[in-house]
């Protein structure tokens, strides 16, 4: 194929399912090289993530899915900063313009666009032969001087995290027929919420505002939380102490630890959770968390900000601490 068929197909592509989501006037209709986004007199929080086939996603996973999950990630890492959503750029690395995979893949990324009120503003389509990639930079806009940091955290903060944790390892787990699979073969639901948190994050946006009023540290938990507490204290310069037995779960991830079918360090380093992680002092707790009801989003303490630089410790209901061989997903 000539260069300027390569470019006539690419065209195609772009205007059939990327145009309609670029509702952005800042975007062009995506027929410039570039997009403008206004800064509103506020701050732009820049983010980037990329996800993989065989990495990040399940070469099976539904297209729809894979292109929630794409943005979802950045999502998240604007709500740890207290960001609103402005818009985001799209790279995407296909192996063929498959319109039976692209069409749902657009819908999806449509969707979610709309929902979080973060438009297409522009991007590149790109032929690979090896796996699927998607990479996504995200804009967001605070106040002036406004983003939270990852330093920032004090010795007596609460440490804070949204939602439950460790319920997308093992959805990643039950996609892949392991020991989480064969302990739920009679719960079809549980089978299908931890999947689904897996495939399908739930970035905590609604709890922008309150992170960046009360808290003096966040992350998004994306590696594991035991790994991404370590890197918030060790941006601090501090450490913590957790409560292992206050670290919040879902049902069927309560169940499975019970049975011993996975253990306290599958849980907090498996990754893919994309909750907020904080720290909160003790005076700005109970607004915190008032906040937080207000938005719909289920906030727990589950230790406390100490001095020094060891690695935070997590401590059973005896009070003894826990040992974690690993304590994070690593990418290389």
């Amino acid at each position: 194929m000539d260069e300027t068929k390569k470019a006539s197909a690419e065209d195609s592509l772009i205007a059939r399912y990327f145009k309609p989501l670029a509702t952005d006037p800042g975007a062009f209709g995506l027929v410039d090289d570039a997009a403008v986004l206004k800064t509103q007199g506020d701050d732009i929080v820049v983010t980037t993530d990329a996800i993989v086939e065989g990495v990040h996603f399940l070469p099976q996973d539904p297209p729809g899915t894979i292109a929630r999950k794409a943005l979802r990630v950045n999502l998240s890492d604007l709500a740890a900063k207290g960001a609103v959503p402005a818009g985001f750029v799209l790279t995407l690395a296909l192996r063929d313009a498959d319109d039976a995979w692209l069409e749902p893949f657009a819908r999806g990324l449509g969707e979610d666009a709309a929902l979080f009120s973060c438009p297409l503003l522009g991007g590149d389509t790109v032929s690979t032969p090896g796996p699927l990639m998607i990479s996504i930079t995200a804009f967001g806009r605070v106040p002036v001087g406004k983003m939270v940091h990852r330093s920032g955290a004090k010795p007596g903060d609460r440490v804070v995290v949204t939602g439950t944790i460790g319920d997308a390892a093992l959805g990643l787990g039950i996609l892949k027929g392991g020991a989480a699979a064969t302990a739920l073969a009679g719960d079809a639901a549980a089978k299908e919420m931890l999947a689904g948190r897996y495939r399908v994050p739930e970035p905590r946006n609604a709890l922008a505002k309150a992170v960046r009023d009360h808290a003096s540290a966040a992350m998004d938990v994306s590696d594991g939380l035991a790994g991404d507490l370590a890197k918030l204290c060790a941006a601090s310069g501090v450490s913590a102490v957790i409560d292992a037995q206050s670290i919040p779960l879902s049902v069927p991830a309560a169940t499975l630890l019970a049975r011993g079918t996975v253990g306290i360090e599958a849980i907090v380093s498996g990754g893919d959770d994309y909750e907020i992680l904080c720290a909160i002092s003790e005076n700005r707790f109970e607004a915190f968390a008032q906040a937080a009801g207000l938005a719909g989003v289920a906030v727990t303490s589950i230790g406390t900000v100490i001095g020094g630089a060891a690695v935070p410790r997590f401590l059973d209901p005896q009070g003894r601490e826990i040992a974690l061989h690993r304590r994070s997903f690593s990418h290389f």
